[in-house]
């Protein structure tokens, strides 16, 4: 190492004043969350989990505390290896580059493969999560439940929502670039986020189910402060982003209202028989 032990440490990760920039900073943080949206991906396998109450939040809450850790120190390392992110050969492969530097070719090209393994991995989860979710939907009829609420007769899996989505997937890729994709799940991402954090703050400050002793901290500053965090990294996303995510979300309020009577009448499953 050139600069010894001390070379490790450095607040110009961090902050540089010659480029910082808070707009910077929330549409990169929005890129960022992309990464952590496996986490709650998990939750939808809870029917497939033993004792999900407990296993399902250690789950989520190990991934998220796991990628945020080791994560930003792999950043904050290849920041002070390549100071310089604007001279990077190509954006799209920096984090390859930088453990070229590091290792040489032979690391390098070990990089290039496990992240390979690693996407395939990271994309088959997510198609089962989406699947899972898609089959949630459909037994509660929020999605017509004979197509997509429909479980394999051997596998009971949701294999006909497995399909579909790989369908959608490669149909997607060929035509949407990897800024819009991100930034269009993020619209709908820090939606939910801040609609979980305004329903923990309704549910345990405002309306306090009876025995449930008020925590100022838990049930109202966390979830405001979460809500306005969410809600200023929403704020700054591109414009496509807003534009395709504000279709999307009326065509759902469009479909849940055509099911509910405009709602006037709550969801029903048309046939339960159908999943038993």
């Amino acid at each position: 190492m050139r600069n010894g032990a001390a070379g490790l440490f450095s607040i110009t990760p961090f902050y540089n004043p010659a480029t910082f920039s808070v707009r910077r900073i929330a549409g990169a943080t929005s890129f960022a969350a992309l990464t952590y949206l496996g986490f709650d991906a998990v939750t939808t396998l809870a029917e497939e989990v033993k004792n999900p109450r407990k296993n399902v939040l250690l789950a989520a809450v190990g991934v998220c505390l796991f990628t945020g850790l080791f994560g930003g120190l792999l950043v904050y390392l290849g920041q002070l290896v390549w100071p310089d992110y604007t001279s990077f050969p190509n954006m799209d492969t920096a984090f390859i580059d930088v453990t070229g530097r590091v290792g040489g070719p032979l690391l390098l090209q070990a990089t290039a493969m496990l992240l390979v393994v690693a996407n395939i991995g990271a994309g088959l989860t997510s198609q089962v999560g989406a699947a899972r979710l898609l089959f949630g939907m459909g037994r509660e009829n929020v999605l017509p439940s004979r197509v997509f609420a429909r479980l394999h007769p051997v596998h009971k899996t949701p294999d006909v929502n497995v399909i579909l989505l790989g369908i959608l997937a490669f149909v997607g890729a060929q035509f949407l670039s990897y800024e819009l994709t991100a930034e269009i799940l993020n619209f709908g991402a820090f939606l939910g986020f801040m609609g979980v954090n305004a329903a923990v703050f309704w549910q345990f400050w405002v309306r306090r189910r009876p025995g449930h002793k008020r925590n100022l901290v838990l049930d109202m500053i966390l979830p405001i402060l979460g809500f306005l965090f969410c809600g200023v990294i929403w704020l700054g996303l591109a414009s496509p982003a807003k534009i395709a995510g504000s279709i999307w979300l009326a065509a759902g309020v469009l479909v849940v209202g055509a099911r509910t009577n405009w709602y006037r009448r709550p969801l029903r499953l048309p046939n339960p028989s159908i999943y038993e």
